[in-house]
């Protein structure tokens, strides 16, 4: 699955850190999560489509092969 949570971040200006802080998660998660190394969990995916005000589906995109 591949996700726009890097992008998003950048754009906003904040670091993993902020990021993971808000979301009530570690920076290491937020990192996972960036290099597709970990697929979060739906409550998560939620809180991070909410911070960035977009759907989960615009957000994490399924590898279809």
């Amino acid at each position: 699955m591949r996700n726009e949570v890097r992008r998003l971040r950048a754009a906003r200006g904040l670091s993993q850190q902020a990021l993971g802080v808000a979301l009530g998660v570690s920076r290491q998660t937020v990192n996972a999560i960036e290099q597709d190394r970990y697929d979060p969990s739906l409550p998560l995916a939620i809180r991070i489509a909410r911070h960035f005000g977009l759907t989960v589906e615009e957000i994490f995109h399924v590898d279809d092969a």
